[in-house]
């Protein structure tokens, strides 16, 4: 059978011409971009800073503006696994205190409800906004309903918030982001910060092409596109709106301010800022970050890196969920945006960016085209050359010809474009990864032609169907307490971050507990400084345990599992078996390592833990004693007070106790005296402690319930 090949060659050189065309359009789009980044910054180095007429802006300007009041906006839709570590995130690192987050939930997302919900009562600043309408419909359309309630706030606690705003629930903060929004506003009325990809593996190829995208976007075309036309697209996170703004979009749109109908609200919400003539940057400040990264050897260590203030974040490492994220992206901003976002009204330099913008649903087809047709030709001349078939010769690739230059003239442009990706790329993440990404500049265009083809199948049949498009969920994840690099705590920090107890009680209460020996939490607590809720929340977090709720009807049900004296001595009480049938146990605080050896020798394999309330557990306690018909054990309370007033040898103590039996020995305090490890008196002095400690928590607890039973 006789093969073709001249007509075939043929072909593919008409093709490989109309592609090279299109590459070269494109290329020329590209190195705009490029020559106007350089050209400004060589300028404003040659003018500014070899001069020394610019005078970077510092941290201690940042501090010394007084913090306006700020809101935050976090929309939720089944991110149950990562809301929680989020807003802990944000807390802990914040570097700020006039602010609130409210998190837009929906009433049909029970898991993510119950986990913010969580972090509510542990968070004063927090509120829940629940839309009220199952989803998901559209991120716009929570974030909606998320302002609604902060307006309602705002009238509420008779306040005005200077900016809004906006962050997914993976998002990692820096602590001087709200210093950073505070000091612009409300000259600025949309301040856009870098985003950026957290760093990833050198294996993790789907993953590192967000790196090397976003290096590169947010490092130059950014920049680009505040210089040229003043018009930045917002990134849908670290984007902080003016209150001006946000009365601007309110009033633009009919009561709502992001728009509906647009799968990239954020982009489209810069656009039309942009068209309302406000004032929009993106914000570059320099800061240091602490960044852990491998050697050649793959030792591990940490580095330090002064780079742009930015939001960053875990994306997608595979290939389907990379896609399927970046399609949404596409279907908003390349073929909603032809008709939703106008053209005319708009200068120039605006239209070449939205063109600029939109040239993708085409051209990632055209990079896919191009792979296939250089794959074509090798196989073709290999063929040729293995005498498979007599070689064609060239028709339009001939010496001489224009088409030869043209196809050299791409070559240049790639050749730049994979320096432009590993410069920028590097300066963030290292040479390994600069040097990586180009190879991965290949995978990136596998993943943005996926996602086109997903985009335009979406988009016809919304038109030609009129299929609603809705949230098309991602899943996240968030990075854990390690690898943020972030220590644990410790109780009394913990409490003043929560904003659970105010500086002064809590010098106070560390003064009491420094001088009685009382544990911190009860002196709070026995105040009326803090609730015994917060206080066990506050244990929870920072032994990184779950919480428990004690009820008479659990403990009676689970009486047996554990011998009455061993929960009386360890204060635990048996709540039943985990997934994999481990012993679970309620505890006030977490367990020593000895009370933890000899439970797990009692159950035969090592219980898990969880925190519940102290009243609880005494109450606890008291059903399991007379279920069993022993004496009432001593409370913590007490136990406490005879072991940390200094009255007594602490390890003289808990051998004493290691020997006490309830149903032989009677009260703990006699049993003491007769060992010797205490006289009488100093007893009836921390049973006096015991009961004072005991009615001021009843008091709380009663007060706390009255006023819950008031406001209901």
């Amino acid at each position: 059978m006789r093969v073709p090949v001249a007509e075939i060659q043929a072909v593919l050189e008409a093709a490989a011409v109309l592609v090279a065309l299109a590459i070269l359009l494109s290329s020329l789009d590209d190195l705009f971009i490029d020559g106007w980044y350089w050209t400004r910054r060589l300028a404003r180095w040659w003018s500014l800073e070899r001069t020394g007429h610019r005078k970077p802006l510092t941290p201690a300007q940042l501090l010394d503006k007084p913090e306006q009041p700020i809101a935050i906006m976090v929309p939720a839709w089944k991110e149950s696994d990562v809301i929680a570590a989020m807003v802990e995130n944000l807390v802990q690192v914040m570097d700020y205190r006039e602010y609130v987050v409210f998190i837009g939930t929906y009433c049909n997302d029970a898991e993510t409800i119950a986990e913010v919900e969580r972090v509510r009562r542990r968070y004063r600043q927090v509120h829940r906004v629940e839309v009220p309408h199952p989803g998901p419909t559209c991120k716009a359309d929570c974030l909606n309903c998320v302002v609604d309630t902060i307006l309602a706030y705002e009238r509420d606690k008779g306040i005005t918030f200077a900016g809004v705003v906006l962050h997914d629930s993976e998002d990692v903060l820096h602590p001087l982001e709200l210093r950073f929004f505070n000091y612009l506003l409300p000259r600025k009325d949309m301040i856009q910060l870098p985003v950026a990809s957290l760093e990833r593996k050198l294996t993790e190829w789907v993953a590192g092409t967000y790196m090397d995208e976003f290096a590169e976007s947010h490092g130059k075309e950014m920049v680009v596109r505040e210089s040229i036309a003043g018009m930045v697209p917002s990134a849908g996170v670290g984007t902080c709106f003016s209150r001006r703004a946000l009365d601007a979009l309110i009033g633009e749109n009919g009561g709502e301010p992001f728009n509906t109908a647009s799968l990239t609200e954020d982009y489209d919400v810069g656009m039309r800022l942009q068209a309302l003539d406000m004032q929009s940057i993106f914000g570059i400040f320099p800061v240091d970050y602490r960044v852990r990264r491998r050697d050649w050897r793959g030792q591990e260590s940490e580095q330090d890196l002064c780079a742009p203030l930015s939001v960053r974040e875990f994306f997608p490492d595979s290939f389907r969920a990379a896609y399927r994220q970046k399609s949404r992206w596409v279907l908003g901003i390349g073929l909603q945006g032809w008709h939703q976002i106008p053209w005319r009204g708009r200068s120039f330099a605006a239209r070449y960016l939205m063109l600029h913008d939109r040239k993708g649903v085409l051209t990632s087809f055209i990079s896919i085209a191009a792979y296939v047709l250089s794959l074509l030709f090798v196989l073709l001349h290999a063929g040729a050359a293995a005498g498979w078939w007599e070689p064609a010769g060239a028709h339009l690739f001939v010496p001489g010809s224009p088409w030869i230059v043209l196809l050299w003239a791409n070559a240049g442009f790639f050749a730049v474009r994979g320096a432009q990706r590993a410069y920028f790329t590097a300066r963030l993440y290292g040479w390994r990864h600069g040097v990586m990404s180009l190879p991965r500049m290949v995978i990136g265009n596998f993943v943005n032609c996926m996602a086109v083809g997903r985009a335009w199948r979406l988009y016809i049949q919304s038109v030609i169907l009129g299929k609603k498009l809705a949230w098309d969920k991602t899943a996240h994840d968030f990075p854990t307490s390690d690898q943020l690099g972030r220590a644990r705590q410790r109780l009394g920090e913990l409490l003043q971050t929560w904003r659970a107890v105010d500086a002064t009680r809590l010098e106070d209460a560390l003064r009491e507990h420094g001088t009685t020996g009382v544990p911190l939490g009860r002196v709070l607590v026995a105040n009326g400084w803090l609730d015994e809720d917060t206080l066990a929340e506050a244990v929870a977090c920072q032994a990184d345990l779950p919480r428990a709720q004690l009820t008479s009807e659990l403990v009676r049900e689970h009486a047996s599992g554990l011998d009455t004296e061993l929960a009386a001595r360890h204060r635990a009480v048996f709540i039943g078996r985990g997934e994999a049938g481990e012993p679970l146990l309620a505890v006030a605080v977490p367990l020593e390592e000895e009370a933890l050896a000899q439970l797990a020798q009692h159950f035969g394999a090592a219980p898990l833990q969880r925190i519940a309330l102290d009243s609880e557990l005494a109450q606890a306690l008291e059903v399991l004693c007379a279920q069993s018909g022993v004496a009432a054990p001593v409370s913590e309370s007490l136990a406490q007070v005879l072991a940390d007033n200094g009255s007594v040898d602490r390890r003289q103590y808990e051998e004493a106790v290691r020997e006490y039996r309830p149903e032989e020995n009677g009260g703990v305090g006699e049993f003491l005296v007769e060992r010797g490890v205490l006289v009488a008196a100093l007893v009836e002095k921390a049973v006096h402690r015991q009961r004072e400690l005991a009615a001021n928590v009843a008091n709380v607890a009663n007060a706390a319930g009255a006023a819950g039973a008031a406001a209901a």
